[in-house]
């Protein structure tokens, strides 16, 4: 009995070593071939295009990206705002139109961040999504972690003739982030 142990036991091994070399030779190494890819993006605010790239692990056979990748701007998470003074008014008197809001833009992040806020606004004629950054005295372009920047905005112009509205509303910011 102790012979046909033995040679059980010797089989046992055998077959376990030939399974670990078949396993071994079976297995090809580009099975897990990986490599790292840089993935170009582009995102489109306002008139301005905003180029960010990102790094992402893919299969050894996945193509190169030739072409930036068109995404939605990315927007600041744990982003809050106030709106701390709002003027639009009219001026028959002079003939022109004012414009003018403060708006306390809130950074809630423990980093820094540039970008520019993105603001929805509603007249008794349309809604609109702009920067406003071009009129701005203060564009809050970038806040520092855990702060929060007053976004100042001001326009006096001539009435041209167009319809221009003195009812305007801030529905909305949203601060896109730029690097």
């Amino acid at each position: 009995m102790n012979l046909y142990y033995s040679i059980t036991i010797q089989k046992l091994k055998l077959l376990c070593l030939n399974f670990i070399v078949i396993s071994l030779i079976g297995c090809s190494s580009d099975d897990d071939c990986t490599k790292t890819i840089t993935i170009p993006q582009v995102y489109l605010v306002g008139n301005q295009y905003y180029y960010n790239n990102i790094e992402q692990e893919v299969d050894c056979d996945f193509p190169e990206p030739e072409e930036p990748e068109l995404v939605e701007p990315p927007r600041l998470e744990n982003f809050t705002y106030e709106v701390l003074s709002l003027v639009s008014e009219i001026n028959s008197e002079n003939n022109t139109y004012t414009l003018q809001f403060d708006v306390q833009l809130n950074n809630n992040n423990n980093f820094d961040v540039e970008g520019l806020p993105y603001f929805t606004m509603f007249t008794n004629i349309e809604f609109s999504t702009a920067s406003y950054i071009n009129n701005a005295s203060n564009a809050c372009l970038d806040i520092p972690a855990n702060s929060n920047c007053i976004f100042s905005y001001g326009i006096q112009e001539p009435l041209t003739g167009a319809e221009v509205t003195d009812n305007f509303e801030i529905l909305n910011v949203e601060y896109i982030i730029t690097n």
